[in-house]
C-alpha cells in the first residue's frame, strides 16, 4: 500500500502560485516516502493556452523552489501539456555511471557464449550482469543469455538479488542438465551513495582500479546449479568518483596464462590510461589477445563501470 504525505501549506502555495506564473498548473502535490528513506514528489500537473513544457524544466523549477535536486522517474512523462498527467519527481542521485563492454568469440566459433545485461531500476540502483555459459558456441550463449533473462526478470518484479539469484540456481538443478553449468557475475551500483555489492557464482575476479592502484575482488563460489542452494555473499566496497570497475570472464583471465596472471592483470590494468569505459574495455582486450600470441582460444568478455560523482 502506498502512502502519501501531503506537501506541507507553504510550499505547496509556493509551489502552485511559482509554477501559475509559468504557465503550469499543479495539483495534488504530495511526498511519496521510499524504502531508502528518500522522499519522491507525487503531483499532477498540465499547461494552459496549449503550451508545452519539457519535464525536466519543470522539475528544475520546483527543484529551485523546494531546494532539493529533482527529476522525472523513468516512468513519468517527458513533457508537460495541456492534459493532466501525474508525474514522479524523484531526487538526483549523487553519483552517475557509464558502461563500456568488448568482447572477442573463440575462434571457430560464429557467437559467443558469454553474455551481459545493464538493468536501471527507479531506485537510483544500476545493475551490471556477466554469464559465462559452460563451453562455447551456440547453446553455451543460449544458456548464459536464459540465465541473464531469467535474473532480469526477477529483479523487475521486485525480487532481491539473493532471491533471483537462488531461483536460478534452483531452475538449472531441477533441470539436471550435466553440461549446463554458467557462472554468473552480478555489480549491483547505489548512486546515492555510491557503493557497490559484487555477487559471484563462479564468476572471474573483478578489478576495482582507482587511479594507479588496483584491488582484486573474488570469490570461491562454485557455477550455477551444481548444487540445489547457492549462497553469493556480496563483496561490499565504497566507491569514490572516477573509480573503475572492470568484469571479465574466464577467457579473459585465462589469456594471461602463468603463475603470476592475477599480479600481471593487475600492473596492466593500473597503467590503463583510458577514460572512457569502452575505449578502456576495448584497450584490454587488445592487450588480453596480444598476451595470448593474438589467438582468441576462448570467448573473451570485459565490462567496465566507470563511476562519477554528479
Amino acid at each position: 500500500v502506498l502512502v502519501y504525505w501531503p506537501m506541507e501549506g507553504k510550499n505547496r502555495r509556493r509551489l502552485v502560485q511559482a509554477l501559475a506564473e509559468e504557465g503550469i498548473a499543479v495539483e495534488g502535490p504530495c511526498y511519496l516516502p521510499r524504502e531508502d528513506g528518500r522522499k519522491a514528489i507525487v503531483l499532477t500537473m498540465h499547461t494552459h493556452r496549449g503550451t508545452k513544457v519539457s519535464a525536466e524544466d519543470a522539475a528544475d523549477m520546483i527543484s529551485v523552489l523546494l531546494d532539493r535536486r529533482l527529476a522525472p522517474s523513468v516512468t513519468s512523462p517527458s513533457v508537460v501539456e495541456g492534459s493532466p498527467q501525474s508525474f514522479v519527481l524523484e531526487e538526483e542521485t549523487a553519483y552517475l555511471v557509464l558502461t563500456g563492454f568488448s568482447r572477442a568469440v573463440k575462434e571457430g566459433e560464429a557467437v559467443s557464449g558469454d553474455n551481459y545485461a545493464v538493468l536501471e531500476s527507479e531506485k537510483g540502483k544500476v545493475t551490471v550482469m556477466l554469464s559465462d555459459g559452460t563451453g562455447s558456441g551456440e547453446k553455451a550463449g543460449r544458456d548464459s543469455e536464459k540465465v541473464l533473462d531469467l535474473m532480469e526478470k526477477m529483479l523487475e518484479a521486485g525480487y532481491g538479488t539473493d532471491t533471483a539469484v537462488s531461483m536460478v540456481n534452483t531452475a538449472l538443478f531441477a533441470s539436471g542438465e550435466d553440461t549446463n553449468h554458467p557462472t554468473l557475475d552480478i555489480c549491483d551500483i547505489d548512486l546515492y551513495q555510491g557503493s557497490c555489492q559484487l555477487r559471484k557464482v563462479g564468476g572471474a575476479a573483478t578489478f576495482l582500479k582507482r587511479g594507479q592502484e588496483v584491488e582484486q575482488l573474488t570469490t570461491g563460489n562454485l557455477p550455477l546449479g551444481i548444487f540445489g542452494q547457492v549462497e553469493a555473499q556480496p563483496l561490499c566496497r565504497q566507491l569514490q568518483d572516477s573509480d573503475y570497475l572492470i568484469m571479465v570472464s574466464d577467457g579473459v583471465v585465462d589469456a594471461f596464462g602463468g603463475e603470476d596472471y592475477e599480479n600481471t592483470i593487475m600492473s596492466i590494468i593500473a597503467g590503463l590510461q583510458e577514460r572512457n569505459p569502452g575505449e578502456m574495455a576495448d584497450r584490454l582486450l587488445q592487450i588480453a589477445i596480444h598476451a595470448s600470441g593474438g589467438r582468441i582460444c576462448d570467448d573473451m568478455t570485459i565490462g567496465v563501470i566507470g563511476i562519477w560523482e554528479t
